[in-house]
């Protein structure tokens, strides 16, 4: 045992009034070691509180007691105003609210009152420790944090982390790097107190908990934080009565109809830029309204089908939340592109592959489009590209944009990503392999325009021209036929089109099992 865990495991000892605070976005490796905390301190006698400043996903309302989680809490700091009677007796004090102030009428019985016999103070405080989980700053707790800045100055706070820019802003900190997910770092303090206090902590509820926040940050053991210590902290939590296959299929088998709308919504609005091997898209407030969709639903997205693009080096998410603010969540498919040095450039952080940011604005395109700049030139300057581009090809459906000539535009019908969702049962038996020649595709030559182009169509060609050619891959043109082989994903988007008469009842939970 090292000794910032044994320091904590003192602390926790001898402190009786701990507030438990996770970060948000809420999630998996979250919530699960905020509840674990709990159920551990209470079963030692503790009273504990704890609280989020975002409501629990629905994917995660399975997690054991998720009902204890607070979105509001009381610091129980009062401000106390103190008068000395001893030069003048008091009479009565009243109050009275004007605007903004509020007044505080003090009568003597005789004699009067002047400012020196008035001092302030604070109350003593309803906490004996903090307890932050998964939490890279402190600004990752929201509104608790901007409204009760001075609580955490007050207070000592417990940090237990794993992300690489986490800023060890607690008075102890237990950071470990390493660790697949924050979760993980929990399994030797809770045997360790279990050791120290001869009382018997683990149980099924907090092994599933702890589990869910590996599987969760890992991927289901897909992302490449996932190590060996990962898998041998998940067996241990197995061998503890975690209940694995729960974990599963709440978070990656089970989808809401206005989750699947919402994907859908996000994949056919992605835009790909092959040269920098850059993919992202944008969910505006209209794109949540349209789909009837909350924020929330947006998980899974950007890991499960987004990194999925050949050739792609970066995946952005931009998503448009309440309050005038734009968060941004970041993914890299390879080591040598640290996805927290990505978020960094706008005030954000995270882990080599996975990180996130927030920016304060209410312009979505606005936002975009800095950010698409800014993660464009970082590419330039890594792979040594030039600034301009002859033709920006689009994973196979490109569009060429010649900014020489005004003759010729683009003409070219809209690609539905996901006009259909439908879901069928995996063959458990493989397909025997065809043999013969491939199938072959023809694909549209560009058309050339008869029509006279306004000085708008013109100056809207030169503005596309100057950018990095970066399209939606809605749309392709080529400059003459050609033939690409049939994929799998070009089968799909057939059937797509084809099943128009496939329907998705509303309000229903659809599960996807293998």
């Amino acid at each position: 045992m090292d000794q910032t865990s044994q320091q904590i495991i003192d602390i926790l000892k001898r402190t009786q009034r701990i507030l438990i605070m996770p970060s948000a976005p809420a999630d998996g490796d979250s919530l699960g070691p905020a509840l674990a905390l709990y159920h551990v301190l209470k079963k030692l006698g503790k009273e504990v509180t704890v609280v989020s400043c975002e409501p629990v996903p629905d994917a995660f309302q399975f997690l054991p007691t998720t009902s204890v989680i607070h979105e509001d809490f009381s610091p129980g700091n009062d401000f106390i105003v103190t008068i000395d009677t001893s030069k003048a007796k008091l009479s009565t004090i009243k109050t009275r609210l004007e605007q903004n102030k509020v007044n505080i009428i003090i009568t003597p019985k005789t004699g009067q009152f002047s400012a020196r016999e008035v001092s302030f103070s604070h109350g003593e405080a309803k906490y004996d420790i903090i307890i932050t989980v998964d939490t890279g700053d402190l600004s990752q707790l929201g509104r608790f944090y901007e409204d009760n800045t001075g609580l955490f100055t007050q207070i000592p706070v417990i940090n237990i982390d794993h992300h690489a820019s986490n800023s060890a802003f607690g008075r102890i900190n237990l950071i470990d790097i390493m660790a697949s997910a924050t979760t993980e770092m929990l399994i030797p303090l809770i045997e360790e107190l279990e050791k120290q206090t001869g009382k018997k902590l683990f149980d099924e509820d907090i092994a599933t908990l702890l589990l869910a926040g590996i599987i969760t940050d890992t991927g289901s053991f897909q992302n490449a934080n996932t190590t060996p210590r990962s898998f041998a902290a998940a067996a241990h939590l197995v061998r503890y009565g975690a209940r694995q296959q729960e974990i599963i299929q709440h978070i990656f088998k089970t989808k809401r109809l206005s989750t699947l709308r919402l994907w859908g919504r996000i994949l056919s609005n992605i835009k790909v830029d092959q040269k920098t091997h850059f993919v992202w898209a944008t969910i505006s407030h209209k794109d949540f309204a349209d789909t009837e969709s909350r924020y929330d639903e947006t998980g899974g997205i950007i890991d499960e089908l987004m990194t999925n693009a050949p050739g792609t080096e970066i995946v952005i998410l931009l998503k448009e939340r309440e309050n005038g603010v734009i968060s941004g969540s970041v993914r890299t498919t390879s080591d040598s592109i640290d996805a927290s040095q990505l978020a960094g450039m706008f005030g954000g952080g995270g882990h080599v592959r996975a990180a996130g940011f927030k920016i304060v604005s209410g312009d979505l395109s606005t936002v975009e489009q800095l950010v698409v700049e800014k993660i464009k030139n970082f590419q330039r300057e890594r792979l040594h590209l030039s600034g301009e581009e002859s033709a920006a090809q689009q994973f196979g459906e490109q569009q060429i944009i010649n900014s020489n000539t005004s003759k010729f535009e683009a003409v070219a019908e809209s690609a539905s990503i996901l006009k259909t969702i439908s879901a069928a049962e995996p063959s458990s038996t493989p397909e025997p392999a065809q043999s013969g020649p491939k199938k072959t595709i023809k694909k549209p030559a560009l058309k050339k325009s008869t029509k006279k182009e306004t000085s708008a169509q013109k100056a809207r060609d030169a503005k596309t021209a100057d950018v990095d050619h970066s399209t939606d891959v809605d749309r392709f043109t080529d400059t003459k036929p050609e033939t690409d082989e049939v994929t799998f994903s070009d089968q799909l988007l057939r059937k797509a089109k084809k099943d128009d008469e496939t329907t998705l009842e509303p309000d229903m939970i659809y599960k996807f099992e293998e």
